[in-house]
């Protein structure tokens, strides 16, 4: 697809090198040779929740598991600025939970990520704290809520302080109790200098959430934009028919 027909931030230009967290430059990656992201490019900068949107097939959750080095492309380049393998962290949508309390859960995510010993215990608490799980601390984790699983996934990646935290659609399944707690998790990190990317159908939950708004279609960017104006003024064609709910193809 040409050049023009991406939409970048609309501040007149790419952003500003030394503030990119990460960067997707013409990025190729297929299965059973069928081309799933095509040409994928698009930068993160340092700061803010960036949403990614986009019907289903159309590369989103791809793009994390790219920037999460859990794939690799087969052309074109994954650009992490500064950042080592630990300064990431990715929730899948539906948590895997070890079969450890509440509590050990999260010791164990404490000492993978090398946490002093004696600085375990203040972050466990601060940890369980955040999530709201400490009158939970020593229930089984794998008995916990949906919500509650979710919650203790989220502080579990945040065990690490991880730069860069990816979120795949981590409210999908979850009531509308569920997903505050999880907004405001998610939002709570944000404000403590976590750069957060986060794939979402929920046009609602990005308008509250978003700072900007990456539109993918085929494996592509067709958009990328300041959340005010993707949801106001969306500028291309793809994403004007998503917002107005119909079907692309």
């Amino acid at each position: 697809m040409p050049e023009a027909d991406i939409v970048q931030l609309h501040d007149g230009a790419e952003p500003n090198p030394a503030r990119l967290i990460a960067k997707l430059e013409n990025v190729v990656f297929a299965a059973r040779s069928r081309k799933l992201v095509d040409g994928l490019t698009f930068s993160l900068r340092n700061n803010g929740i960036t949403t990614i949107m986009g019907p289903n097939g159309a590369g989103k959750s791809l793009a994390l598991r790219l920037l999460a080095r859990l794939l690799l492309p087969m052309d074109g380049y994954v650009h992490e600025c500064g950042l080592a393998a630990r300064d990431i962290a990715l929730v899948f949508q539906k948590p895997v939970m070890l079969r450890r309390s509440v509590k050990g859960n999260l010791i164990h995510a404490l000492k993978l990520h090398g946490v002093n010993r004696r600085e375990r215990p203040e972050r466990l608490a601060e940890l369980l704290r955040m999530a709201d799980l400490e009158h939970l601390s020593s229930s089984p984790a794998r008995l916990l809520s949906g919500g509650e699983q979710q919650r203790l996934a989220l502080v579990r990646a945040l065990a690490a302080q991880p730069r860069l935290l990816l979120l795949d659609e981590p409210t999908a399944s979850l009531d509308p109790q569920a997903t505050q707690a999880i907004e405001k998790l998610v939002m709570q990190a944000s404000n403590n200098g976590t750069k957060i990317v986060l794939v979402t159908h929920d046009i609602g939950q990005a308008r509250r959430l978003a700072f900007d708004v990456v539109f993918l279609h085929q494996g592509f960017a067709h958009e990328h934009s300041p959340a005010e104006t993707f949801f106001t003024e969306p500028q291309s064609l793809e994403a004007m028919a998503y917002l107005k709910g119909e079907l692309l193809v």
